[in-house]
């Protein structure tokens, strides 16, 4: 009989409270829109307000966070207005995903990592519940690819929770478990290439204002 540990376990619990694939599209045709709605580009600072309040909201369902016990909205406002000091670069960049007339719906942050191997670090990447497994992500992730790529930056890891039921799409996406000196998982994952993630040059990339 297979056994499975406490963290699996937990992680399996969860991801069967995740809409399905199905269920977020048909939620999203019956809006009248389609995935072709959405744009991905570059966030500034005049971005603030709308990131911090989406970052709480999508922290706190990741996370199991019961409302008012996470990060406030104030002090997410004040972590993104310390990484939006200075313009966009290979040290710190964010991605954000948003729908026509509808604003944000999920984003994904980036800088230059120091870890062996990991020249570059996905430090956030989130959406909202009814957004996800549309692609949106997998797009997220291309982008971040593409700009690491163009830093001259080849590979990049990621910190997560094992947890987490978005371990299963990092895996899909060809992420490697970084193991511990121990052999132990603890959540952080790496991709050795980043030209399997990155798309090609697209005009979905639009800088915003700083």
């Amino acid at each position: 009989m297979m056994r499975f540990s406490r963290a699996a376990l937990t992680r399996w619990l969860r991801s069967l409270t995740r809409p399905s694939p199905q269920a977020n599209l048909r939620r999203l045709h019956q809006s009248g829109t389609d995935i072709a709605s959405f744009r991905i580009r570059e966030a500034g600072v005049v971005d603030v307000p709308a990131l911090a309040e989406l970052h709480v909201k999508t922290w706190n369902a990741t996370h199991r966070v019961v409302l008012g016990r996470g990060p406030t909205v104030q002090l997410r406002a004040s972590q993104w207005r310390e990484k939006f000091r200075s313009a966009p670069s290979c040290d710190s960049f964010c991605f954000v995903v948003e729908q026509d007339g509808s604003g944000m719906v999920g984003f994904a942050s980036g800088a230059r990592g120091h870890y062996p191997g990991f020249s570059g670090q996905l430090t956030k990447i989130y959406l909202l519940r009814e957004f996800q497994r549309l692609g949106l992500g997998r797009r997220l992730f291309g982008h971040a690819a593409r700009r690491f790529l163009d830093c001259d930056i080849d590979a990049m890891m990621l910190f997560s929770q094992v947890e987490n039921p978005s371990c299963g799409f990092f895996e899909a996406l060809g992420g490697e478990r970084l193991l511990s000196k121990e052999g132990e998982f603890h959540g952080a994952y790496g991709w050795r290439d980043l030209r399997l993630l990155a798309p090609p040059i697209s005009a979905d990339i639009h800088l915003g204002e700083q």
